[in-house]
């Protein structure tokens, strides 16, 4: 995870019909003297290469695999890098915008623990904790409750950024002395794996690059926070043909880029497919293009292969669909009910299927995705729908409702005066009433961002601020938005 961690300041509505704008923000040409044009291509960075010869020796590739090695590509991923977040970054996340965020969030969990007949021992579990704000303020707040954060046993967090992980261990005060890591590849460091935290009494916190790789005691019950991590996870894109077939949406190099001198293999797999409308209007100035393969790919016989996608979607109809944040979903699902455990979901998107919505985020406006591949964001509205049907009959899920609800729900603006209280300062007054207002108004991140719950199968009771378990309705279409 529309802003992948939200636009600074004035942030554009993730809901905006951007892409056919962006072309207008600049023209990637230079003017001639007799009036005609000259393209201008952007410079092939190491991993545009890789891409570049990715595809011409296999032919192109999934919107999936793109935002891999766009993402977390060693050789120049976006993630290798340190400082996205933030003001001097390319977005804001909710953490960064307000303490007030991460402490609502301590007291949900504590509230919850306490439903639960407060457990002896607790693990937080948090997939893309970014710089590690958000669990900083948590454990921070949790120090006011002091059962609850007597029973919490460690911290484990799922990211496999280097730069970040470093940034998260920074963050929580852990001592490097004591800290066991791995070699850096990107730039000869050391990566944290293991550490201690000396900001929170000698908490154990480790460091995993997938949730599979976190072993928690059976005793222990995992508090599981997942804030803004599924909307950057890879996605593919398919559009239902005039057959009544899904054609899968592809990213091959432009015209410019498959030169003569390249094996003819690609060209003939370039010949079966058709060329579809660029997102971004004007892309000259990129090595890649989006394509329409014209047959059914593996991708959409696998992906598709749910009868819902043929009964509940018409001709011309894209739809967007991640199978990994489903296999993330059931494993939280499967791991919570397991262990009595409990979590949040937190990001932007809808309670239904959407068709275009990926995106690049680049210094805090949205940009052309096939551009400058490893120098921007990547990201998708996330589906809920969909991660609640991954979930079905393995844990109960309540939700998604909207963010600043729920921040209302538990009580953001009795936090809020609390604040204002302590200061006499007019500035600091105005930034506090500021960010509450990003966090909680209609208009900026209170009704895109929405929150989902997860309880055990064996819960009873809905958990606060939530209603009745959210029943799924297979008749009514997550229906596509202008696809």
């Amino acid at each position: 995870m529309i802003l992948r961690r939200a636009l600074a300041c004035s942030r554009p509505s993730p809901r905006v019909a951007w892409a056919p704008s962006i072309a207008r923000w600049y023209s990637p040409k230079i003017l001639r003297p007799d009036g005609t044009t000259h393209a201008v291509k952007e410079e092939l960075t190491p991993l545009a290469k890789h891409i570049r010869d990715t595809i011409l020796a296999t032919g192109p590739i999934s919107i999936a695999q793109y935002m891999q090695l766009a993402l977390t590509s060693p050789i120049g991923g976006y993630y290798t890098r340190g400082q996205v977040f933030g003001r001097e970054g390319d977005f804001v996340t909710s953490p960064e915008i307000s303490q007030m965020f991460g402490e609502i969030m301590a007291v949900w969990y504590v509230m919850h623990w306490e439903m639960m007949g407060r457990p002896a021992k607790t693990v937080f579990v948090e997939l893309g904790p970014g710089r590690g704000t958000l669990m900083e303020d948590i454990m921070r707040a949790a120090k006011r409750f002091k059962p609850f954060y007597a029973s919490i046993r460690g911290i484990h967090f799922i990211e496999k950024s280097p730069e970040l992980r470093k940034l998260q261990h920074d963050k929580l005060g852990c001592d490097w002395s004591v800290t066991a890591t791995v070699d850096d590849k990107s730039d000869g460091g050391r990566t944290p794996v293991t550490s201690v935290s000396q900001s929170h009494g000698g908490l154990d916190v480790g460091w995993h690059d997938v949730v599979e790789q976190v072993a928690v005691d059976r005793d222990c019950v995992p508090l599981v926070m997942a804030h803004e991590f599924f909307d950057a996870l890879p996605i593919y894109k398919f559009e239902k043909g005039e057959s009544g077939k899904w054609n899968e949406i592809l990213v091959d190099v432009t015209d410019s880029d498959a030169t003569p001198m390249q094996p003819t293999s690609p060209s003939q797999m370039r010949g079966s497919l058709q060329s579809s409308s660029s997102i971004d209007g004007d892309s000259s100035s990129s090595h890649f293009k989006f394509v329409r393969a014209r047959g059914v790919t593996s991708n959409a016989a696998m992906v598709l292969r749910d009868q819902r996608y043929d009964s509940l979607f018409d001709r011309g109809d894209r739809v967007e669909v991640s199978p990994e944040s489903a296999r993330i979903m059931i494993q939280l699902a499967d791991w919570i009910s397991a262990n009595n455990g409990m979590g949040l979901i937190i990001d932007y998107g809808t309670d239904w299927t959407q068709g275009d919505t990926f995106r690049g985020i680049k210094s805090h406006r949205f940009a052309n995705p096939l551009c400058s591949p490893g120098s921007m964001d990547l990201t998708a509205d996330v589906d809920f729908s969909y991660l609640r049907f991954a979930a079905k009959g393995r844990a109960k899920c309540y939700g998604p409702i909207e963010q600043g609800s729920f921040l209302h729900s538990m009580g953001i603006q009795a936090r809020l005066q609390q604040l204002l209280k302590s200061t006499a300062d007019d500035k600091v007054q105005r930034d506090l009433v500021d960010c509450y207002r990003r966090l909680t108004d209609a208009h900026s991140m209170g009704r895109v961002y929405k929150v989902l719950a997860v309880l055990p199968n064996s819960s009873t009771g809905a958990p606060v601020p939530f209603a009745q378990p959210t029943a799924e309705d297979p008749g009514k279409p997550a229906a596509t938005d202008g696809a």
